[in-house]
């Protein structure tokens, strides 16, 4: 794995990056946890099944970014 200062966006979005990444920080992958389980439930809740497709969308998404999003922010 590269060095952590200069970790780009590709090599953030590999799965031994992200697995890392969130064993590391146990705290943010339980709201992880939280956000991929719960946004679906409440986009249904919401706006019916475009809305859970929309709240699957989105948690996905944010899991794949985070790590590379606390990476740039100085987590």
């Amino acid at each position: 794995m590269p060095s952590p200062n200069h970790i780009s966006f590709g090599i953030s979005l590999r799965s031994e990056h992200r697995k890392a990444f969130y064993e590391s920080h146990k705290d943010i992958a339980w709201i992880m946890i939280f956000v991929v389980f719960l946004l679906p439930l409440f986009g249904v809740y919401i706006n019916g099944l475009l809305g859970a497709a929309l709240g699957m969308c989105i948690s996905l998404v944010a899991y794949f970014f985070t790590p590379y999003l606390a990476h740039k922010l100085g987590m």
